[in-house]
């Protein structure tokens, strides 16, 4: 006489499967399938009466995760000239308000597939930063890249970590106020960044005759107004204070006219990569919750750089409106 041997549902994948309804998300519903499926075969193989094994499952990964997770590191892309981004100090350590959210990313990571990863640090620039991105050499930019339409077709974005938008540097005693002073003279841009198509465009518009001359990076197109060959660098705000004062040129430049353009900074990794994604964004919303943003955005933007000198910038309504949609409390 043979027995029908039935399998109910084991308790570890019901919770599983309650928990998956209330807070869905890829790599849970990963762990459900293996759960099940482990589960199902056991119960195929295993008679009547039995008493089960405790089971282990692995998540099966995929994308940016299972690179990590495979290699055991993650390699963070830095700019080596965009303070207080991302940047080197006097012993050449990369450091900045970028790198130091990365740090907790990074943490979210390892907590995610439940190991250490080993942090590889590459320096990037403007004009190769992206190609890095998505060939895989770097699994997360850390610098000051502007979120944007055009480029989300190739890469994607954490949340927006600044909003700062394009001025012009000069000599002090230039005589240049604003965009329009600039006719006929010369002005310098950074290659690889969104104003080197966007300022030229906005200077045909304005029928402004405007000679443009392009750097590698930052730290040349400072240079290049240094010494006089060019009459201003147009970049962000942000950037410019930041690079006069861990010069400690401030005295020998100014900051001027209204702002040109608008961006909103984010940190950059692959496209097409939902898990990853997740984790990211999980991140940033326990940043937030937590005001441990905060406290990183005044270490950076509000008490003294390496160098000594203060940028003194308030975290702008704009930005703390952002915050508070991932999850920042109301004072």
């Amino acid at each position: 006489m043979s027995s029908t041997h039935v399998c109910a549902t084991p308790a570890p994948v019901a919770a599983l499967v309650r928990l998956k309804a209330v807070a869905p998300s890829p790599a849970l519903s990963r762990l459900v399938k293996a759960t099940a499926a482990a589960a199902l075969a056991l119960c195929l193989v295993q008679p009547a009466g039995a008493q089960s094994p405790k089971l282990v499952f692995a998540i099966p990964y995929s994308g940016t995760l299972k690179k990590i997770n495979d290699s055991g590191e993650i390699r963070i892309g830095y700019r080596e000239n965009s303070p207080p981004f991302a940047f080197l100090d006097a012993s050449h350590k990369p450091l900045g308000y970028s790198l130091d959210l990365c740090e907790i990313l990074v943490e979210e990571i390892a907590a995610e597939l439940g190991k250490d990863v080993r942090v590889i640090r590459q320096p990037v620039t403007p004009e190769n930063r992206f190609d890095l991105v998505i060939s895989g050499d770097v699994d997360l930019e850390c610098g000051s890249t502007t979120n944007n339409l055009e480029r989300r077709k190739i890469v994607a974005f954490s949340p927006t970590m600044f909003v700062t938008g394009t001025k012009l540097l000069v000599r002090r005693g230039s005589g240049i106020l604003n965009f329009r002073d600039l006719a006929g003279k010369t002005v310098v841009l950074t290659r690889g960044t969104v104003h080197e198509a966007a300022i030229p465009k906005l200077a045909q518009r304005q029928n402004i005759p405007i000679k443009f001359v392009f750097a590698s990076d930052h730290g040349e197109s400072l240079r290049t107004l240094a010494a006089g060959k060019a009459d201003a660098f147009a970049n962000d705000d942000v950037q410019l204070y930041g690079m006069i004062a861990e010069t400690r040129s401030a005295a020998d430049f100014r900051v001027v006219g209204d702002f040109l353009t608008y961006a909103d900074y984010a940190l950059m990794f692959r496209k097409d990569d939902p898990e990853f994604a997740e984790v990211v964004e999980r991140a940033f919303h326990k940043l937030a919750g937590s005001r441990e943003i905060v406290a990183i955005y005044e270490r950076w933007f509000q008490q003294p750089l390496p160098s000594g000198v203060r940028l003194n910038m308030p975290m702008s309504p704009h930005l703390e409106e952002l915050f508070r949609v991932q999850g920042l409390p109301s004072d």
